[in-house]
């Protein structure tokens, strides 16, 4: 059987399943994992055109890894999507950039092993602004990633092409990584679950790096919390570790709101709009719920931010550099990525990189002090809807990019620099753009933040809402 071969009203059925509904098919003998994956297969070749979710896609060796997978593995046979900045063997890894190679690699990280191990089968991979800088994902490389929501808007990013294709239902699972956001920022302006763990919550995704183990987290986002929370638990470091019993949580929780951002700037008047209905959504639900105040002065995080951030920028230029001299630098890396590291070189001294890891070192117990008195924070996950594309296209004016991209995305990065899990939930819409809200909680509190997010799900449930281009509307459209 070939990929082609797949009925589509079929595949577009099993596409508004989750991870666990697709698999309970192979566990019953209904379906074999290869046309599982196969269905994945249907779906993305008739969806992707319009979205660009994938950067590289291996339907082949898809039909070939998923003939070889166990019917008894844990998620046999389920389509999934690495993101184009990990690893993956016979797949490119070019981080979204024009100065990586397509190469293909040879091995993964123990990250992906688990997943391999698990009977998921990678049909390609996602797309992402180059290096996963950026929170839009419209990278000159390309392919420029369309919200499946409204196709002239973003979906976000870094991970916007793992939100896009699991709001489209091409995937019910798609790895996405975070660095100041970038697995809650698509997850709310698509509609899906996203999950930052904690620091050093999951197994080793990529090589060492300075800042990047400081802040940058993975884990799969999906349409459902169960399939959130079965992912986090299957990359968690202690392989016998699993996520307690997805039921309400074990009390009531103090659940502390911050609406405005760390530059002190407030949401929108749509965003301010969900999160008063998530408010009265929690105390409706019997949850204690008050204002309170950043651990630390935002300011300062917000300063620290910019310093990581540009110093990520100029280690991208001075490794082009490396690889290929001043020439390749400049026309292989896209202004934003140059902008960066301008920033960096100039704004960016001793003193201003020493005053941003004492920021970093001082937020964990900050945040232990601060949950002392309350359980989880609630805050808007984006500051306002979903940008038009081209509003934070990379070849931008950098002065002006700069604070538009920033401001849009300044309730996420706390939680990376403190080393805190934190979770996007698609509590809300304005329109026909989803609206996410952001729990946050201490570390280790992952499942905390799941079992909320289960009650939430129950409580106001978003599995029936679906884009206009997505397996649950054209399913629809062809009966």
């Amino acid at each position: 059987m070939t990929s082609d071969a797949f009925p589509l009203a079929q595949a577009l059925q099993l596409g508004c399943l989750d991870a666990h509904d697709q698999y309970a098919l192979v566990r019953r003998g209904e379906l074999s994992p290869r046309e599982l994956t196969a269905a994945g297969i249907a779906r993305a070749r008739h969806f992707d055109p319009a979205l660009g979710a994938l950067s590289h896609a291996d339907f082949d060796g898809a039909l070939d890894r998923a003939t070889r997978v166990s019917p008894d593995a844990p998620m046999a046979g389920v389509p999934w999507l690495p993101k184009d900045s990990v690893r993956y063997p016979g797949m490119p890894t070019r981080g979204g950039s024009r100065s990586r190679s397509g190469v293909p690699a040879t091995d993964a990280p123990p990250f992906v092993q688990r997943f391999d191990a698990a009977g998921l089968v990678a049909i390609g991979k996602s797309a992402m602004p180059e290096f996963g800088l950026m929170g839009s994902t419209e990278p000159l490389l390309g392919p420029v990633t369309r919200n499946p929501w409204s196709l002239g808007h973003s979906p976000g990013g870094s991970s916007g092409g793992a939100g896009a294709a699991l709001a489209a239902g091409i995937v019910p699972l798609a790895h996405g990584s975070d660095g100041a956001g970038s697995i809650r920022i698509p997850a709310s302006a698509c509609g899906v679950v996203g999950l930052k763990p904690g620091r050093g919550a999951t197994v080793a995704v990529r090589g060492r790096h300075a800042i990047e183990d400081l802040i940058v987290a993975d884990s799969l986002m999906s349409r459902s919390v169960r399939d959130t929370a079965w992912a986090f638990a299957a990359a968690y470091p202690d392989a016998d570790f699993s996520v307690q019993a997805l039921t309400h949580p074990p009390r009531r929780l103090r659940i502390g709101v911050i609406d405005t951002s760390l530059p002190g700037l407030a949401p929108d008047p749509a965003v301010f709009s969900v999160l008063e209905d998530v408010v009265a959504l929690c105390s409706s639900l019997g949850h204690e719920v008050e204002t309170t105040q950043y651990p630390l002065p935002g300011q300062d995080v917000w300063q620290a931010l910019h310093t990581l951030w540009s110093r990520l920028g100029l280690d991208a230029v001075e490794m082009a550099t490396a690889q290929g001299g001043d020439d390749f630098a400049a026309r292989s890396l896209e202004p934003w990525t140059h902008g960066l590291a301008h920033y960096h070189r100039t704004r960016c001294g001793v003193a201003e990189l020493e005053q941003a890891y004492a920021i970093v070192a001082a937020l964990p117990a900050a945040f232990a002090a601060l949950h002392q008195h309350v359980d989880v924070l609630l805050t808007p996950t984006l500051r306002s809807l979903p940008p038009l594309l081209g509003e934070l296209a990379p070849d931008r004016d950098f002065e002006a990019l700069l604070p538009a991209m920033f401001h849009w995305m300044s309730y996420t990065p706390l939680q990376n620099l403190a080393g805190t899990p934190a979770i996007s939930l698609p509590l809300g819409q304005s329109g026909r753009l989803p609206v996410g809200v952001q729990f946050a909680a201490d570390r280790g509190q992952e499942p905390l933040l799941l079992q909320l997010a289960t009650e939430l799900e129950q409580a106001a449930p978003w599995n029936g809402r679906w884009p206009d281009v997505s397996a649950a509307t054209a399913m629809k459209e062809i009966r």
